[in-house]
Order: C-alpha cells, then sequence, then structure tokens
C-alpha cells in the first residue's frame, strides 16, 4: 500500500478527531502504520478543528506532509484552506449539507455528500462524520467494514456502547449513498 496522507478539517463538534482517530486506529488494527495529529484553533466547539492522518505499510517519519492525498471536508471555511493543497489524482469528499457552491478541481476526483441531512434522516445529527466515514470508505476501501467496526467499539467503551449500532448504520448509509452515486475512486 503506497502511503496515503489524508487531511481532515471542519468546525469543532462536527466529530473531525474521531474520524481522524478511526483512520488511524483502524490502520494499527491491520498491523500498518498509522499516525494522527490533530490541530486545533483556539476555540473547541465551533472553532476550527483539522487533523492529519498518515496511513502507509511503511515507516511513518513525520506527522507533517505538505499534499494530502485525500482532503475530508466538513464545512466551506475548512474545504476552502486545504483545497490547494491536494496532490494529484487526489480525492475531495465534501460536506454538501454545508457547501452549496460548486465545487471543483482539474485534478482530483471531487464527491459532495449530504451528510447532515442523511445523519438527520437517522435521528441523530451527531453521527454526521460517520456517514461521511461511510462514503470516504467507499470510495477509498482503505478499510473493511470489521476493522472500523471494531475501532468504533473501543473509541465508544462500554459506556456507550448503546451508539455503535447508530454509528454503523450512519457508516452504511454513508456507503449507500456513495453507491446510489455511481462514483468510483479506488
Amino acid at each position: 500500500m503506497d502511503a496515503k496522507n489524508i487531511k481532515v478539517a471542519g468546525f469543532g463538534g462536527q466529530g473531525v478527531m474521531m474520524f481522524g482517530q478511526i483512520l488511524a486506529y483502524s490502520a494499527t488494527k491491520d498491523e500498518i502504520n498509522g499516525l494522527w495529529f490533530p490541530s486545533y484553533g483556539p476555540e473547541t466547539r465551533g472553532g476550527t478543528a483539522n487533523c492529519s492522518v498518515i496511513v502507509s505499510d511503511k515507516q511513518i517519519n513525520s506527522p507533517v506532509f505538505k499534499n494530502a492525498d485525500h482532503l475530508v471536508a466538513f464545512n466551506l471555511p475548512s474545504l476552502d484552506k486545504f483545497k490547494e493543497y491536494l496532490a494529484d489524482e487526489g480525492l475531495i469528499l465534501y460536506n454538501s449539507s454545508l457547501i452549496d457552491e460548486e465545487v471543483k478541481s482539474t485534478h482530483a476526483l471531487v464527491v459532495g455528500v449530504p451528510i447532515n441531512d442523511i445523519a438527520t434522516e437517522l435521528g441523530n445529527i451527531k453521527v454526521a462524520n460517520m456517514v461521511m466515514m461511510g462514503a470516504y470508505l467507499e470510495l477509498t476501501k482503505l478499510f473493511s467494514d470489521a476493522t472500523i467496526e471494531y475501532v468504533i467499539k473501543k473509541i465508544l467503551g462500554e459506556k456507550k456502547a448503546d451508539l455503535v449500532q447508530i454509528n454503523k448504520d450512519a457508516i452504511e448509509a454513508g456507503k449507500a449513498y456513495v453507491r446510489k452515486l455511481g462514483v468510483k475512486y479506488a
């Protein structure tokens, strides 16, 4: 597997950090290298939040990269800030519930998913990040459903075990949305 540099960005409280952690922990679960490097704005909820994630079967020497292979943008300010730092043949996955302008790229696949709308239909807006996770996994095929489910159970722990099913449902809804679009990346 070639190293994947992934930038995940949005407002604090949108689940950006959990998204990145799940990817990094999934790499560890699959016995490959994973690194998660968070960056917060001055506020937590409502402020800016982003993280860099690197997944590779080779040793990762630095948590810093200039160009991302994949950009997962939960809001317009994040999309605007990071889209110029995308590698050729990259992927831009964005929240079309909050970004209603047309997003274009000459060198990347661009896919919009209305994650807030889908999460609301599922009955819990807080799983919008897992809708995005499902869309991301459907496009990239980076990790199996079993790996992601294992990591989600570990992160949520026994105290939040009742939330595992809604998170699984959200992931499946994100995957189904991308399948319906008929878009292929991996």
